[in-house]
């Protein structure tokens, strides 16, 4: 059985072609491609159309390769970015990244019309301007609300994608329910937040769950390609949820899906809204029926990712590895920094940000770039700690583990800081958890495989994975993190 997962990432994006013989999932990368969000005057945007370029030629690599035996294909990506369409189906808007800084300028008066405190209770989301709640908001603040009283469809990254191949307008449940506009305890757009923030439910797309063929490529898409067409699956499209469903962790390890950001999460069966989740921020995010997601966003590779962007544009190429080895040479625990400082979240010159925060902290600030990159890893794991701990006394349980999947897995260094720090054995892996678990969803909507765990089982037996046990203990240097941060 020939599949295809499209996973879009905040840097990157690839097309996998999955192949299923009934026992394991073999994944094959077809095409593979950079990208990130363009500045244009005040606004941050995603290029839409390479984008979709790039995944029609993916598409098209896949077709020749498999002679043309396509049997399903679903699309993943980051949440709560959006575009809006019309009635004939044309394009309405370009894509605004969420890292656009339009929802800061405006979060004051957001909040007035209802504040943080409602919206946790109500959505048990996160509080965070790039909620897709936010966005729509600042829009209107911004004298933009035309486009949303005129567009016929409002449709998430990934549902506008399957849009595109389909001609069919769906709201996918997991990407659905972290846009700050979704109640868990309905099962629906929560009509409170859609009045209060003059909002149609008429300009989302049918709600559908994980598992639900949208549609079949249409025919000026088959036409393009020269092939005769397949069925377009909704799974999991928060690529989070793709990623957490192939844990090989499960229920009883903390999941740690590392890549552009960081989500430190466990497994839980129902939402957990509660002021202590309120006091650290913390996330319910929907996943498959029965797979609830309970999380903190930390900055994650984005920072190591622009700092290898900066050096990119200063004539300096660097490999992911090489500045790995780099900051494996560097002196241990000299620097951290709070990776999740606003000022890491847009991008622009990172290594020197990185430096003026260190200097702020310790009146000083590492030397080289591997002393920067080794600042980095130490503080993300750090936050993967304390993320770890807030989780733990929320669910009232301690994990004896931590899975950490994604490309963030196949970082060395990453994975045994994470051990020294947390204290806990590390399983890495696998890095392409977002695939698999994009992948599993569109066997269970096949009738290939008939459950999750049935689907882990083959998946378990399809990839190898890493083990790091605690070597150096950290529980001094986290205490001292903690009281320079002043986290409680």
């Amino acid at each position: 059985m020939n599949m295809l997962a499209f996973d879009l990432g905040g840097s990157g994006a690839k097309l996998v072609l999955g192949k299923f013989d009934g026992h394991t999932l073999r994944l094959e990368t077809i095409h593979r491609f950079e990208h990130s969000p363009i500045r244009i005057r005040n606004g941050l945007y995603w290029d839409i159309v390479n984008i979709y370029r790039n995944l029609m030629q993916g598409i098209g690599k896949a077709v020749e390769a498999t002679g043309d035996s396509i049997e399903s294909f679903g699309v993943d990506s980051f949440s709560n970015d959006f575009a809006f369409v019309s009635r004939e189906g044309e394009l309405l808007s370009q894509l605004r990244c969420y890292r656009d800084s339009r929802t800061e300028r405006y979060k004051e008066r957001i909040y007035a019309k209802m504040p943080p405190e409602k919206l946790y209770a109500l959505t048990g989301n996160q509080n965070a301007n790039f909620n897709t709640l936010m966005q729509l908001a600042a829009m209107c603040e911004a004298g933009q609300g035309y486009l949303i009283r005129n567009a016929c469809k409002m449709l998430f990254t990934p549902d506008l994608l399957t849009y595109f191949l389909t001609g069919n307008p769906v709201a996918e449940y997991t990407v659905s329910s972290v846009s700050q506009m979704f109640s868990f305890a309905a099962n629906r757009w929560d009509p409170e937040i859609l009045k209060t923030f003059g909002l149609s439910e008429s300009l989302f797309g049918k709600l559908v769950m994980p598992g639900t063929v949208v549609g079949v490529t249409d025919g000026s898409v088959n036409r393009f390609l020269g092939a005769k067409g397949f069925p377009v699956v909704a799974v999991c499209e928060h690529d989070t949820a793709s990623a957490f469903l192939a844990s090989a962790g499960g229920k009883d390890s903390v999941i740690i899906s590392s890549g552009t950001w960081a989500l430190v999460g466990v497994q839980v069966e129902k939402p957990m809204i509660s002021g202590y989740g309120l006091k650290y921020n913390v996330a319910n995010e929907g996943g498959y029926r029965g797979y609830h997601r309970l999380l903190r966003n930390v900055m994650g590779t984005w920072i190591i990712q622009q700092i290898r962007e900066d050096c990119r544009r200063k004539g300096r190429e660097y490999t992911y590895s090489q500045l790995e080895e780099m900051a494996a040479k560097s002196e241990p625990f000299a620097y951290w920094v709070d990776v999740d400082d606003p000022v890491f979240f847009e991008p622009g010159d990172m290594p020197e940000k990185v430096r003026q925060a260190c200097k702020k902290l310790w009146g000083s600030a590492p030397r080289d770039l591997g002393g920067v990159v080794r600042c980095v890893y130490e503080s993300l794991a750090m936050k993967f700690r304390w993320s770890v701990e807030i989780l733990e006394h929320m669910t009232g349980r301690t994990y004896p583990s931590v899975n950490l999947i994604g490309g963030g897995s196949k970082d060395g260094l990453m994975c045994q800081l994470t051990a020294d720090i947390c204290g806990k054995p590390v399983t890495a892996g696998p890095a392409e958890a977002t695939s698999y678990g994009n992948l599993m969803v569109q066997l269970i909507a096949d009738g290939a495989v008939e459950n999750v765990e049935e689907g882990r089982k083959i998946l378990r037996a399809s990839f190898s994975v890493r083990e790091y046990r605690p070597q150096i203990p950290a529980d001094g240097e986290y205490r001292k993190f903690k009281s320079m941060l002043h986290l409680a």
